[in-house]
């Protein structure tokens, strides 16, 4: 079969889509394109068992429809598989529908969190043949293209499909993969150059992967993620260390970011630092992870850092105990104050993740937040972070317990307003043009004086010097995206 992955052109004018591998979907004014690994897993597989695939990011190539159609055209795909999200579901039923207006013979996989938890809405509402549920939709599309090429007697399961005008569901997906048996990513099929282009990334090239899949915790309300990856399975350490030594002998990667939800911890985190270390890998690569705060002693800071870690991103989502108890963090406020200082202690950087936006939450609790960012931003105990507003993506507990609760400022289903530039859930006391101002007001702690002096200080070559510059550009996006933003 003739395969085509990736992502179909994605418009607004609110800017560019941040879709691939992305827990939480924006509109950005200065992009980023992250590799989407679990897709790249998909492309790659499907070529090892030989089928044909194109791989088209119509969003990191820039490709508009017109070429885009004319590349199918070209090509004439059996399939064409791609990801969505929630804000862009309804753009992409219409999408659907116009390819299979003119590609009638051309089947249609969708795949991600929001067709996972309602299948059978993109079954009813578009023309598409085939919706995978779950997050393994690499090892099922490999499946479903063995169905449909008749190697497999019986579809997977996990699928959404039509038979006799009816839509059928071949049963709950499965998570039972062994992921060392997936043939490491094929950067040259998957084109790793559109992919370089990260303001906290310090180092090029550089390269995602995922050692887990996803978060070994899993228990937050308001992620989407847990929907697709209810079970957490993670590699084994040879296997991702093998990897690395591939990405650094066939392209001198500079840096890895290993975009497990949470990057497993225990001896598994021991044996990798100490296999960087064996391998001498700590010397020619930095390795930066997502990372829960309260999972690790000064110690294990201590040997990721001498293992070549660089970068560990937190989720520090409020500094009100109240809101990290309802979100089911299962962290203290006290955690999150004591991580920074030992991840900084370490040598390493931190990046925190802040949400604002919480119906429970009053403006005094929004403001303990962001006095407590800006407290760690100035006194140097963290480096980067960014803030969104709350979204309760469809599916999700919070989502859930919101419809529950009758929070939404607007029908549920209006999913093209779940894109941040405006909250989605009714706050205490402060309406939506103030929500949005404080993720642009959180944003102006990078332009203070203080700041500035601290990360200053902080530069010790090149390399931290173009980090800081791209940074700042960063930084005026950010304050585009949300600064008065609302309605």
């Amino acid at each position: 079969m003739k395969i085509l992955i990736g992502y179909p052109p994605t418009e607004s004018e609110k800017g560019v889509a941040l879709l691939s591998q992305n827990r939480q979907f924006q509109w950005f004014s200065n992009p980023s394109y992250l590799f989407p690994v679990i897709l790249g897993s998909a492309a790659t597989l499907l070529e090892k068992k030989g089928h044909e695939v194109i791989w088209i990011d119509s969003v990191a190539e820039k490709i508009s429809w017109e070429d885009f159609i004319d590349k199918i055209e070209k090509e004439k795909p059996d399939l064409f598989a791609f990801e969505t999200k929630t804000p862009v579901i309804k753009q992409h039923w219409k999408t659907i529908d116009k390819l299979k207006e003119k590609f009638p013979k051309m089947k249609i996989a969708i795949m991600g969190d929001h067709v996972t938890s309602f299948p059978e809405e993109t079954m009813k509402n578009s023309k598409i043949d085939f919706v995978l549920c779950g997050g393994d939709f690499d090892f099922a599309l490999l499946d479903l293209c063995d169905w449909i090429f008749g190697k497999l007697k019986k579809i997977p399961k996990g699928i959404y499909y039509r038979k006799n005008k009816k839509i059928i569901n071949s049963g709950q997906f499965q998570l039972n993969h062994n992921l060392d048996e997936l043939p490491f990513i094929d950067r040259e099929l998957t084109k790793w150059r559109f992919y370089q282009k990260e303001y906290n990334i310090s180092r090029k090239p550089y390269f995602y992967i995922m050692s887990g899949r996803d978060c070994w915790w899993g228990k937050c309300k308001f992620c989407s993620w847990p929907r697709l990856f209810p079970k957490f399975r993670v590699r084994s350490v040879k296997n991702v260390l093998d990897e690395i030594g591939k990405l650094i002998e066939d392209y001198g990667v500079r840096e890895i970011f290993d975009d497990s939800g949470t990057l497993m911890v225990g001896e598994w985190l021991k044996e990798l630092c100490e296999g960087l270390i064996e391998r001498g890998y700590n010397k020619k690569i930095r390795y930066s992870c997502n990372m829960r705060f309260g999972a690790l002693k000064q110690e294990e800071y201590n040997l990721m850092r001498k293992a070549g870690f660089r970068l560990l991103k937190f989720g520090l989502e409020s500094a009100n105990q109240k809101t990290l108890d309802k979100l089911n963090k299962g962290i203290k406020v006290e955690d999150i104050i004591e991580g920074c200082k030992m991840a900084k202690k370490a040598g390493l950087t931190v990046h925190l993740t802040m949400i604002v936006g919480y119906p429970w939450e009053t403006k005094e609790d929004t403001m303990r937040t962001f006095k407590l960012a800006k407290n760690l931003m100035q006194t140097g105990k963290t480096d980067l972070l960014q803030a969104t507003i709350l979204v309760p993506y469809p599916g999700t507990v919070l989502w859930e317990e919101s419809k529950k609760e009758n929070n939404f400022l607007f029908p549920p289903e209006q999913y093209e307003r779940y894109d941040m530039r405006e909250p989605v859930l009714t706050t205490k006391d402060s309406d939506a043009k103030e929500i949005a101002g404080i993720c642009g007001k959180i944003y102006t702690i990078f332009l203070t004086p203080r700041y500035i002096f601290t990360r200053f200080i902080s530069m010790k070559n090149f390399d931290d010097l173009m980090l800081n510059l791209r940074g700042v550009k960063a930084v005026f996006g950010h304050l585009r995206d949300f600064w008065g933003k609302g309605k």
